[in-house]
């Protein structure tokens, strides 16, 4: 049974929240919290429009004595990473999250929470029976799609909304003002693989997880282990021969692989062999990660599943090479603001099928230049392998404005209502506004929200204290602009 949030401040935020974690909303499947906005929308008499693509914006009009005011849009995004321990019964096309309290957090138990960006979409429709606050029109603009690349605002039509000034709830840092993040690009790496018709030996399934994995973005810079890259270090050049079925790890292109999983045939003499030189290379890498990694397991059983022919063994040497040689993690810090992640790349997705391997990989960089740079690299080394690669459209980054009006009277008002400067940064992760500001010229843009740990795992919970203080701090900034 799910905790009772219904005791937490703000209660419309907390209450929409509750009904938003019950409904299906995984990347490329909101149709369902679409529905419920627009039913939300209908039922407090608010005007509600969805284009092709299922963004949705809502029409609020201003307060009392504050209807002239400039339109403010609030922005999220509707859809959630459906990410899982695989341990963890969870349809995340019919179940609802199940939701804990644990001190002073909300999580999720064993699945992602999505309270990215679900309290950011919880805030927005607050607004609809929020009588207590003071702000001028407000247009609150839902899209689709963001987690696997900023989709749904790809997709907005240059007449969907009406305002100039925008505030983005979707950032994860309590006392922060975000102002700029990077772009981005998916690679998609094919490599034709040969099977053999037989192996000898039994078959034995290799299970690496227990690790944090984390945001593709945000978490890059924390070193945590990559569990794609470090399997493949287990088996790459291995002094037990062994044949190799199947190789697989990851789910989703933002996310850091927190599990891997390899299927082999190896004969029967060398089982307790193959064990020991494995435990033998796990030591290595859990000293190396023992300030980030705590909990790396690996484990080693038969696979009572039949099929599935060999890969031969320039196939196998292929591929293992191919996934520990690719670039992971941060590749270059900014030399202009301290401690920015300027360029980073992600290994985020293998899968073997009859005649081939796929590799995903995810780049992200302030820098243009740089982010072709890095895919260039990635090509070279999925040539090296004999694949073939193609680069998916990115997205672009978002370009600080810090002389920007909005910014002064959201800095202002965090001095006024919390007694202290708020911190102000850039991100190393993709965030809508990008794509926004060159839709909409001349948009004005700050992105705020609350203490969120961990997005895009099962570890992601939210600080119930900051959610009260990002509704005072959002709240605060609509009356300061009414």
């Amino acid at each position: 049974m799910s905790a009772d949030l219904s005791g937490l401040s703000p209660s419309l935020l907390w209450k929409y929240f509750d009904e938003i974690r019950k409904i299906p909303r995984c990347s490329k499947h909101e149709e369902k919290i679409g529905d419920y906005i627009i039913s939300v929308a209908q039922k407090t008499g608010h005007e509600a429009k969805r284009d092709e693509a299922g963004n949705i914006v809502v029409e609020v009009p201003g307060t009392k004595g504050h209807e002239k005011a400039k339109t403010v849009v609030l922005q999220g995004h509707m859809d959630m990473v459906c990410e899982k321990n695989s341990d963890v019964k969870h349809d995340f096309t019919k179940d609802p999250i199940d939701v804990e309290i644990s001190g002073d957090w909300v999580t999720a138990k064993g699945t992602t929470l999505g309270a990215d960006n679900g309290i950011g979409v919880a805030a927005a429709l607050a607004f609809l029976e929020d009588r207590d606050s003071v702000h001028g029109p407000l247009e609150l603009l839902f899209t689709v799609d963001e987690e696997t690349g900023l989709n749904g605002a790809v997709y907005l039509k240059p007449d969907f909304i009406k305002g100039r000034v925008l505030l983005n709830l979707d950032s994860e840092e309590e006392g922060t003002i975000t102002i700029g993040c990077a772009g981005g690009g998916d690679s998609e790496i094919t490599m034709p693989v040969v099977r053999k018709d037989s192996s000898k030996g039994s078959r034995y399934r290799i299970m690496l997880s227990g690790l944090r994995g984390g945001h593709s973005g945000i978490d890059i810079h924390k070193g945590r282990g990559n569990a794609i890259q470090l399997l493949a270090r287990l088996l790459y050049k291995f002094d037990v021969d062994f044949d190799l079925i199947d190789f697989k790890g990851g789910s989703k292109h933002n996310a850091i692989p927190r599990e891997a999983f390899a299927t082999v045939f190896v004969k029967d003499e060398d089982v307790q062999r193959l064990k020991d030189r494995l435990d033998f290379r796990l030591k290595e890498i859990e000293f190396e990660y023992k300030a980030v990694e705590e909990a790396i397991k690996l484990k080693i059983e038969p696979d009572d599943k039949t099929g599935g022919q060999p890969l031969d063994k320039d196939s196998r040497d292929r591929l293992l090479a191919l996934l520990y040689g690719l670039p992971h993690g941060v590749v270059a810090m900014s030399q202009e603001i301290e401690g920015l992640v300027e360029t980073s790349n992600n290994v985020a997705i293998v899968e073997c099928k009859d005649d081939h391997a796929r590799v995903y990989t995810s780049t992200r960089s302030s820098i243009q230049s740089a982010l072709e740079a890095v895919r260039i690299k990635i090509e070279a080394v999925a040539t090296l392998a004999g694949a073939e690669i193609k680069h998916l459209e990115g997205y672009p980054s978002w370009t600080p404005n810090l002389d920007s009006d909005l910014l002064k009277v959201v800095k202002e008002t965090h001095k006024k209502i919390f007694s202290k400067e708020p911190k102000i940064e850039a991100i190393h992760a993709g965030l809508e506004c990008g794509i926004i500001g060159e839709k909409y010229p001349g948009m004005e843009m700050v992105s705020i929200g609350p203490e969120l740990q961990n997005p895009h795992s099962p570890d992601e919970r939210v600080n119930i204290g900051s959610v009260e203080r990002f509704w005072e701090f959002l709240t605060g900034i609509l009356k300061e602009l009414s």
